[in-house]
């Protein structure tokens, strides 16, 4: 069954289930794929590789026009160029209705925390906040802190199924609900969060919401718009850019917004959401990785006239259709290869209902703590993680301790199935000897 998140994903993108993926143009795009010793990257829910042309983008900037912005000499103006086009690629990305409704900053974190301190100062009779156990300790303990300002919370919580479901939302929002907080997909399950189905839930009682697409960014098309969402953040260092980050949101809402800013900033969008100086070297590097994305997307569509006519937005969505049906196979594989290991694997497992989560596994096999599996694996040059994955909550839900959690394999569209070969006998050899 599909949900509506996906039916998303999906719209007006033809299907690329009959192309080849291009895995070896894809893999040559990232130098750090071919460095030795031939490191295998499973750990891309911590931070994707990037490719040349976001390396090219950061060197270009400090070398060139490592300036401050806002000044009359060519240098200056440069960089508030590289801002402007930043902001109109970032705006393509999420399906912006106006680049204005995106602001830059440190990370994901620190604007969840921006939007809670500015909503936390708006409570009268909806005080009520909605915050979910599958989440990232990021977009749970940010609005938890708000208690102290008079908010009372009400937890959706995670089913045995692995995810989130929109009839156990219904009966936590009312008139008293403020905002509704959850994720678009699980960073330690890959589970993906039917968020337009929870909008319309929240809308419906006069509540907004507020999703965290951090983990879902390089794994499938973000639409504001689809999604009918009030606030969404990301951080650019899993789309395959460098350490940054990006919040969205409704230009009206953000206006009424009560934020921090000098007294020569307008109150409006998006300055007022950009205290201070953000790494202008690292947006520029943002404004790369789309533009990666996007040539990804025209390679694929094959027909060069089509490549050459259509959008941005839409070369976008055809890259992320691509990524999505070729990850579908990664996950498969890498549930056979964990089941071969005998590997309990938590969230979505049947093969069918793979369209509802992304390469991200969880697991944990019998006598080996998930410490040892990790270190073993490094040895063999495969990086993966272990612990709660910042998300103490879902482990107390799993029944895992806290101090040692599950190992997480989170895998991203350079990956490939050989790879995920060479994991499964590192691990198989790790089985066969405990």
């Amino acid at each position: 069954m599909r949900t509506e998140s996906q039916s998303v994903l999906n719209h007006e993108v033809p299907s690329t289930s009959s192309t080849t993926f291009p895995i070896d143009t894809v893999r040559a795009a990232f130098p750090a794929l071919t460095r030795p010793p031939g490191f295998i990257f499973f750990d891309n829910a911590a931070g994707a590789q990037v490719p040349q042309a976001v390396l090219d983008a950061v060197n270009h900037h400090l070398l060139e026009c490592n300036v401050q912005r806002g000044g009359r000499y060519a240098k200056s103006q440069a960089v508030d160029e590289m801002i402007v086009r930043a902001r109109h690629s970032v705006a393509d990305l999420v399906n912006a209705r106006d680049p204005s409704e995106v602001a830059f900053g440190m990370n994901a974190t620190s604007f969840i925390r921006l939007v809670s301190l500015a909503i936390g100062q708006t409570f009268d009779k909806r005080n009520e906040i909605v915050v979910t156990d599958i989440d990232h300790e990021a977009n749970v303990a940010t609005w938890l802190a708000l208690e102290r300002s008079g908010a009372k919370f009400s937890w959706w919580k995670v089913r045995e199924d692995g995810n989130l479901h929109v009839d156990d939302l219904i009966p936590l929002v009312s008139s008293k609900t403020r905002l509704v907080a959850c994720t678009l997909t699980s960073n330690a399950l890959g589970s993906i969060v039917d968020v337009t189905a929870a909008a319309r839930v929240a809308h419906a009682s006069g509540a907004e919401i507020f999703l965290d697409a951090v983990h879902y960014g390089p794994h499938g098309s973000i639409d504001v718009q689809a999604f009918d969402c009030d606030y969404l953040v990301c951080s650019g260092y899993k789309i395959f850019g460098p350490h940054m980050g990006f919040l969205w949101g409704r230009r009206e809402l953000l206006g009424k917004l009560q934020t921090f800013r000098e007294d020569f900033i307008p109150d409006e969008p998006p300055g007022k959401i950009e205290a201070g100086t953000f790494a202008y070297e690292n947006v520029a590097g943002m404004d790369a990785a789309v533009g990666y994305l996007e040539t990804l997307g025209r390679s694929i569509a094959g027909n060069d006239a089509t490549a050459k006519s259509e959008s941005r937005r839409s070369a976008l969505q055809r890259a992320f259709e691509a990524i999505r049906v070729y990850e579908e196979s990664l996950s498969l594989e890498m549930l056979r290869v964990l089941e071969d290991c005998g590997a309990v694997v938590y969230g979505v497992t049947e093969k069918k209902r793979m369209s509802q989560r992304v390469p991200t596994l969880c697991f944990n096999v019998a006598n080996l703590s998930p410490a040892r599996i990790t270190e073993e694996l490094a040895k063999q040059n495969i990086g993966v993680r272990d612990g709660h994955m910042y998300t103490p909550r879902l482990m107390k839900r799993l029944g895992l301790p806290i101090e040692t959690g599950a190992v997480r394999a989170s895998l991203v569209h350079y990956n490939t199935v050989e790879e995920v070969r060479r994991f499964g006998g590192v691990l198989a050899e790790m089985t066969r000897s405990c």
